[in-house]
């Protein structure tokens, strides 16, 4: 199932944030007790169940020969962490990740189909309202 939706958080003082149990229910329910956070565009940060994580792994292998594919696996993978999910939901951020987005204390946390995102609040909402007049023309790229 697509993951969708759009999840407001705070950060508490140990950089964790409770995980919807939507969320968490769509990406594998009560077996579901780790998550993949990786470095993403546009300073966002990924989370994958270690299962979509190994299929990216797979899907980047093929192309690993290309130079550019090389920097990217190396940029994402060397950064990208397991997460435990704690008995509340909850997953902590790595402090190198939370610099690495520029995350606050509020932030977003975003269903982007075969992964969730998080954001830093203000600057989804600036990314929102920049791209927001452009939506029928994104949409009808994507489309095509």
């Amino acid at each position: 199932m697509a993951l969708t939706g759009t999840w407001p958080r705070s950060l508490d003082e140990k950089g964790r944030f409770a995980v919807p149990k939507r969320i968490r229910d769509d990406l594998g329910g009560e077996t579901l007790t780790e998550l993949v956070i990786a470095p993403w565009t546009e300073k966002s940060l990924a989370l994958f169940t270690p299962a979509e994580f190994d299929a990216l792994a797979a899907r980047f292998g093929e192309k690993s020969a290309k130079s550019g594919v090389r920097d990217y696996m190396r940029l994402l993978y060397a950064r990208a962490e397991h997460a435990d999910l704690d008995s509340q939901g909850r997953i902590r951020i790595p402090d190198r990740l939370k610099t690495f987005a520029e995350l606050d204390r509020e932030v977003v946390l975003l269903g982007v189909n075969d992964h969730a995102e998080i954001w830093d609040s203000a600057r989804w909402d600036k990314y929102v309202a920049d791209l927001n007049p452009q939506f029928d023309a994104i949409a009808e790229q994507a489309n095509q």
